[in-house]
């Protein structure tokens, strides 16, 4: 779709946090409309015909049949809070919203950069997609005033206890949810 483009490629059409996600990480995805190749799909497609709008909940179709279920079952980044984000995104707007975003962002490297022992990407892209900002900041500076001394396993196995533990506290379960 060639005449799609989109300024913020870290929020999508349709409410995901794309720069929270594995996918755009690895740089095997830039976030619809950030590519040649990536752009062929239906939401695009939906958004040059109603106006090229930026977001799904500016159109005044919005919330269409599409996202019913949205949030029952994820893909390469968790679905969970979609609708939600999309919410918050309206209520804060555009530059309130995207410095959030970016604040997980930082934190995202840092937990991959500092606590990732190799199997725990995943995890940590979806704690920092539903976790608050407050929580991910009060539990990684935890982590980097207690874990200095430990090894990087040790160090992995601390980061995903407090993160699970942040979780919990708000009924948040950190885990991908596939089809069955």
């Amino acid at each position: 779709m060639k005449d799609f483009k989109k300024e913020n490629l870290s929020f999508s059409l349709c409410g995901l946090n794309c720069g929270l996600c594995p996918m755009n990480l690895n740089q095997y995805c830039p976030g619809c409309g950030g590519g040649e190749g990536n752009q062929a799909f239906s939401i695009a497609k939906c958004s040059l015909q109603h106006g090229n709008i930026e977001y799904c909940f500016q159109c005044e179709n919005y919330p269409r049949e599409k996202y019913d279920n949205i949030v029952a079952f994820d893909s390469f980044i968790t679905h969970q809070h979609q609708k939600q984000d999309m919410e918050k995104f309206k209520e804060l707007g555009f530059e309130l919203y995207s410095a959030e975003q970016q604040r997980k962002k930082v934190l995202l490297n840092h937990l991959l950069d500092t606590y990732n022992d190799g199997r725990k990407k995943t995890l940590f892209c979806v704690a920092v997609n539903l976790l608050e900002l407050k929580d991910l900041e009060n539990t990684i500076s935890e982590l980097d005033e207690n874990t200095s001394n430990l090894t990087l396993k040790d160090k992995s196995a601390h980061a995903t206890s407090l993160l699970q533990e942040a979780a919990k506290k708000n009924n948040i379960v950190l885990k991908l949810r596939k089809k069955k």
